[in-house]
């Protein structure tokens, strides 16, 4: 049985969030990026709808939407050519889910520190952070490449609790993902799974193992939300 979380007021002391599909709607970054891509081979524009549930999987399961006759089988270079073709449109479409902004503020009044841990290349999601202000308010950012292991393995979860020196009973983990939840259950940390990300069709989070779903945000502003992981 895990052991009791220390808590501010609201929240555990330190919340950790993965980045794209639950602080941050990328996709239509993500959707112009595959857009020019298919461009430059002649190929019409794809759909949001049509990308949207793949985006927390990464430069290489979009790009193997976007181009479906390579069946699945993505080369090397064109997830390289994915990531350049992204740093040059990021920060361009996406914006924060509808009550980030607030959370993050509710986070940090309560005397609470927030960090993110993403499988995003780090030096692309440290790009992110100057338009949206965060460079001095993000606690941590531990990206795909910044470990030796990445999501689902518990390290990036455990080293960001070290670094902050942080308990890791007095840590939670909010993600969009089934990864997201598999690296939390692995770390110890709860694992909170964000149901306004992105997935694809058939992909239950009831089946991933996290401590408890959320439907919104706004979820996570209340106390209640957070009493029931006590």
């Amino acid at each position: 049985m895990r052991a009791q979380a220390g808590m501010s007021a609201v929240f555990p002391k330190l919340v950790l969030f993965d980045l794209d599909g639950t602080l941050l709607d990328s996709a239509p970054d993500m959707l112009a990026t595959v857009n020019r891509m298919r461009a430059a081979r002649g190929q019409g524009p794809m759909a949001l709808e049509a990308l949207r549930p793949h985006v927390s999987k990464g430069s290489r399961a979009m790009s193997a939407v976007a181009f479906p006759e390579l069946g699945g089988e993505v080369p090397g270079a064109m997830v390289r050519e994915f990531l350049d073709t992204y740093e040059q449109v990021l920060g361009q479409h996406g914006v924060l889910f509808e009550g980030v902004a607030e959370l993050l503020e509710a986070i940090e009044a309560a005397g609470s520190r927030w960090g993110i841990v993403t499988n995003k290349p780090e030096y692309l999601a440290r790009q992110v952070l100057p338009g949206l202000g965060w460079e001095a308010r993000c606690a941590l950012l531990i990206g795909g490449d910044t470990l030796p292991e990445r999501k689902p393995h518990p390290l990036p979860l455990l080293h960001a609790a070290q670094v902050l020196d942080t308990a890791i009973a007095d840590c939670a983990y909010v993600g969009d993902d089934r990864r997201d939840i598999e690296s939390a259950r692995a770390a110890g940390m709860r694992a909170i799974a964000a149901l306004w990300g992105y997935r694809p069709d058939g992909d239950d989070p009831r089946e991933w193992g996290a401590d408890v779903l959320a439907g919104s945000v706004s979820e996570l502003r209340r106390p209640a939300f957070w009493d029931a992981l006590r």
